[in-house]
């Protein structure tokens, strides 16, 4: 991969230019330490790093409005999960996320890794920046705080992608780190455990830093006590995992959308009750049809393509109660007769997470961390330590706030389940579209279960497939944790300029 280089006038022309699509390139017009030496400045050149979450940029000097981080972020988990069903085969490269049919040239996981990349050298700058100035008051600790916090979420993002999972293996391969400006373009791939020992390190000192608030749309304490409860969680240090989602949960500043609010909790989500963090999208970010997070998975008639939906399996988890208010998020296509409409032999429900913001129909604010997800984590690890009382009584929580009053678990595990089974199952549905599901799966050394029709199934057509009999002899049915292909190999690019950066097998 080419070496990325990005200044603080890079991140300040994005962050107040109007044009969505820009070739980004290195400028000298402007030095770093002119940029920090104001706390306009600084906030500015900070606001370009929040502002590539979201935006589309060219890449390789190419046109493409698929090119959103949080977009192929979002296709490259949630699609390789038994949650979503691919609709139709496609020549977009979603389609391998959903068949594993991976492949080292291929555009999204090439442009995903340049983006983060790109985030991560730009809070470098301004990190070596402020330090180097030796600016200690609120507002700058805050900001810089807010930087550590992003290079943190952006290692975290791309380990879970391109590395084993932590309990798998935590001495494999994971990625390149990059923490500061003088690290040479060729750089080794650290451990998983050396990656994670970094992004809890960062998180840390970035609790530390940040004491203001500037709002959801930017990262504070809460942020990154929420980060280092997920990362936690995912390393088994469970003890962390419930320090850290209790101080979220007892900050008091955030509470779980009721009933009656949480159909309207992602629409609204810079103020919604539940809100940590999100990334601000507003009325000029919506890219429509072509480009934005809904387009594939929701479709009005006029806006979104609609051509992936929420699968089979999902649902079948979720039909023993119709009364739960997260039905809201799946909404079937429906004739005029009230029956659901197939295509391609699948029933179309759409997925309406990332929709509704001032009533567009591609449009959201998505939520990265939520207080619902801190009660989970804490369920999860106090089911691992033996603790099960305590971890139903926080699914509990989520259940009688999402209309199932009358089906609390009471400290009662159900027949055939484990405790760790009823958690799980409980986040999946909470968490769903979300970005959880495939890690929640593998880190806990299961199996991934796609036995339902879909064209995941490669090369097979509806009617070759007998879900009766055992789905071994088809391929794509079942993902084990042992698979290769629970992680996508490194961007082409990056291999071939850089030989110490080792291939995924």
């Amino acid at each position: 991969m080419k070496k990325i280089v990005s200044t603080l006038f890079v991140l300040f022309f994005i962050a107040i230019s109007s044009c969505k699509k820009l070739e980004v390139s290195p400028s000298d017009a402007m030095s770093t330490t002119s940029l920090v030496t104001t706390t306009d400045g600084l906030t500015n050149a900070l606001n370009g790093a929040y502002a590539l979450f979201k935006d589309h940029i060219l890449f390789n000097g190419v046109t493409d409005q698929n090119n959103m981080y949080l977009r192929q972020f979002y296709q490259l988990t949630d699609f390789a999960s038994d949650d979503i069903v691919c609709g139709q085969v496609t020549t977009d490269p979603l389609y391998y996320s959903f068949s594993l049919d991976h492949s080292p040239s291929q555009s999204n996981t090439r442009y995903y890794w340049y983006v983060s990349y790109k985030i991560i050298n730009g809070v470098n700058t301004v990190i070596d920046a402020v330090e180097k100035s030796g600016k200690t008051d609120a507002t700058t600790n805050q900001l810089l705080g807010e930087c550590y916090f992003l290079r943190a979420f952006c290692h975290f993002n791309l380990v879970r992608l391109f590395g084993k999972p932590y309990t798998v293996d935590p001495n494999s391969p994971g990625v390149i780190l990059r923490t500061n400006l003088t690290d040479p373009s060729k750089k080794a791939r650290s451990t998983v455990k050396e990656v994670y020992d970094a992004v809890i390190a960062d998180s840390e000192k970035a609790a530390d830093l940040m004491t203001l608030s500037r709002g959801v749309q930017y990262a504070s304490k809460e942020a990154a006590w929420s980060l280092l409860a997920r990362v936690n969680l995912y390393k088994e240090d469970n003890a962390k995992a419930i320090e850290y989602a209790g101080k979220v949960i007892s900050s008091g500043k955030f509470t779980l959308a009721t009933k009656a609010t949480y159909p309207a909790l992602f629409a609204n989500a810079t103020t919604g009750s539940e809100t940590i963090f999100c990334i601000a999208f507003t009325d000029v970010d919506d890219y429509g049809k072509f480009g934005s997070i809904a387009s594939m998975i929701y479709s009005d008639g006029n806006s979104g393509w609609g051509e992936e939906y929420a699968s089979s399996s999902l649902r079948s988890v979720m039909s023993a109660h119709p009364e739960d208010v997260r039905w809201s998020y799946i909404v079937p296509l429906k004739d005029a007769a009230g029956v659901v409409q197939k295509k391609n032999g699948i029933e179309v429900y759409y997925i309406s997470k990332f929709s509704f913001q001032n009533s567009r129909p591609n449009l959201s604010s998505p939520i990265m961390f939520r207080i619902a997800e801190m009660y989970l984590i804490r369920a999860e690890a106090e089911a691992k330590t033996g603790a099960a009382a305590a971890a139903l009584d926080d699914v509990d929580m989520i259940r009688k706030n999402r209309g199932l009053e009358g089906s609390l678990y009471n400290k009662v595990v159900p027949a055939g389940s484990t405790v760790l089974d009823v958690v799980l199952t409980e986040k999946r549905v909470e968490m769903a579209f979300e970005g959880h599901r495939i890690y929640d799966v593998f880190r806990n050394k299961r199996t991934l279960n796609k036995a339902y029709w879909g064209y995941h199934l490669t090369g097979l057509k509806e009617t070759d497939i007998d879900l009766s009999k055992t789905p071994a002899g088809y391929p794509n049915l079942t993902v084990p944790y042992t698979s290769p292909r629970i992680i996508y190999y490194l961007p082409i690019d990056e291999v071939l300029s850089n030989p110490l950066a080792t291939q995924n097998p």
